[in-house]
């Protein structure tokens, strides 16, 4: 199942043509039998998705470790993690047990990602009934560190759990949130900021009982008056908009596996075997992400993706595969070749 991710197999018999074609090489791998594809649909119906997704944890605890220095936007030593979910739609026919709507079927991927290599530190997999916020309460959170989330995170209750876990948080706020000014603090509007005041709310007053710091701030790239509240108060106004404009790398995270792995189109129908599909994908990614990191590898995942898929059974030394990545491209000095692009663009 990794080298279906790996090489784009689009089904189980593409699976299997594909591994017999490659028997002679396989005892590499430990298979030391035959590929069949009744064997792989059997494994996927039954064989516990735990087994992959407690394997996909301990990656990401490595994988966590080796990233824990990168670098922040905003100079925090905690991590950041932000959070959201993805839904993929699917057919209700086929997989019946994820209705969500009269006549749709769907899962979604709830995930704490964190910032700092953009690792996904927790996935649940759920239908498309469960709402964003729930993640909130599947979460165990981490006293210092950062939680960013968008507007479907607004739930005082739960965000007044993480204040009492002693983590911090930054949400952006409803259009319609009721609230009393109690302090300003000066703001320099060259950099966006149009306000950063103390608050108390007004209607959830009940379920978040504690002031909050709101910070008005002007995207001007995009045209957006964004309105954020958070419980760091020690940060700058402008570090609490760079911190929410980091949430972004989220949404990229969604679209970037979406487009890379095999996530959309699943090889079995059970809720197991897709359960199982997005662990083995998810271990995928975060073991080339885990690789990139140790080999000090400059290149895209996307890039070491594409040279996995073609030399999986080569028997080249993965460090040397890594350097000639790193190597520059050879200029072509033939006075016989034209340069294309020049060309057209003169006529």
């Amino acid at each position: 199942m990794a080298f279906a991710q790996l090489t784009y197999r689009e089904s189980l018999r593409d699976i299997e043509t594909c591994l017999r074609a490659h028997s002679n090489k396989l005892h590499h791998l430990g298979i030391r039998g035959g590929i069949a594809r009744s064997t792989l649909a059997d494994a996927n119906e039954r064989r516990d998705y735990r087994i992959y997704q407690q394997f996909a944890y301990a990656l990401i605890k490595t994988a966590q470790g080796l990233y824990a220095k990168e670098p922040l936007a905003v100079d925090l030593q905690k991590a950041v993690y932000a959070l959201d979910s993805s839904t993929i739609e699917l057919s209700l026919s086929l997989f019946p047990w994820a209705h969500y709507q009269p006549a749709k079927a769907a899962i979604r991927l709830h995930t704490a990602l964190n910032l700092r290599g953009n690792i996904p530190s927790f996935v649940h997999v759920s239908d498309g009934k469960m709402g964003d916020v729930q993640l909130l309460d599947l979460i165990t959170p981490e006293p210092g560190s950062m939680y960013v989330m968008d507007r479907g995170f607004i739930d005082f209750a739960r965000l007044y759990a993480l204040r009492q876990a002693g983590a911090f948080f930054v949400v952006r706020a409803n259009r319609n949130l009721s609230f009393r000014r109690t302090d300003s603090s000066p703001i320099d509007k060259s950099t966006g900021i149009r306000c950063d005041q103390t608050v108390l709310l007004c209607s959830s007053a009940a379920a978040y009982p504690e002031s909050l710091r709101r910070v008005k701030f002007y995207d001007a790239a995009n045209d957006l008056l964004l309105v954020l509240l958070t419980n760091q108060r020690a940060l700058p106004a402008l570090s609490i908009a760079q911190l929410y404009r980091m949430r972004w790398q989220i949404e990229l995270f969604f679209k970037w596996i979406k487009q890379h792995l095999r996530i959309k189109a699943f090889f079995g129908t059970s809720e197991n075997a897709v359960k199982t599909q997005i662990w083995i994908a998810i271990t995928v990614y975060v073991l080339v992400a885990i690789i990139k990191k140790r080999h000090r590898c400059s290149a895209s995942l996307y890039t070491l993706l594409q040279m996995f898929s073609l030399t999986l059974f080569e028997k080249t030394h993965l460090a040397e595969l890594l350097a000639s990545l790193d190597r520059a491209e050879p200029t072509l000095q033939s006075a016989n070749q034209l340069n294309l692009f020049d060309e057209m663009s003169g006529q």
